[in-house]
């Protein structure tokens, strides 16, 4: 019995240069998209912080106002790192209560804005 004899451009040798380069490079596009989402996931991440206090903060005014004779309330207030300034506006509405705007802002930073209902004889 005799073996047919194959000539060596038909047996299979593995991957070539070419194939390689073209692999590790479609695997780097990859690596990189995958490095940019985790990257916007923490900017959007590291953001959400002073947002929340700035929330924290509109919140606490709303429900100081609703204290009766809170009396005069600071206009600044400091939650952690940051500082928020707080502008409240006080108006009567038809309905006879008073809207109170209050709205917190930071330096550099983002804000909140929360509308609250108080009894009608908030009204300056």
């Amino acid at each position: 019995m005799h073996r047919p004899v194959t000539p060596a451009a038909d047996i299979p040798r593995g991957l070539t240069l070419l194939e390689l380069v073209i692999a590790i490079a479609i695997l780097s596009l990859g690596t990189l998209a995958t490095l940019n989402a985790i990257g916007q996931a923490r900017t959007t991440l590291g953001g959400a912080t002073p947002r929340l206090l700035a929330q924290l903060a509109a919140e606490n005014r709303a429900e100081e106002l609703h204290l009766p004779e809170s009396g005069p309330l600071p206009s600044t207030v400091t939650l952690g790192p940051y500082s928020f300034d707080i502008d409240t506006r006080l108006r009567a509405t038809a309905a006879g209560l008073t809207r109170a705007d209050v709205r917190v802002t930071s330096r550099g930073g983002p804000g909140a804005t929360l509308v609250t209902v108080l009894p009608p004889a908030r009204v300056p």
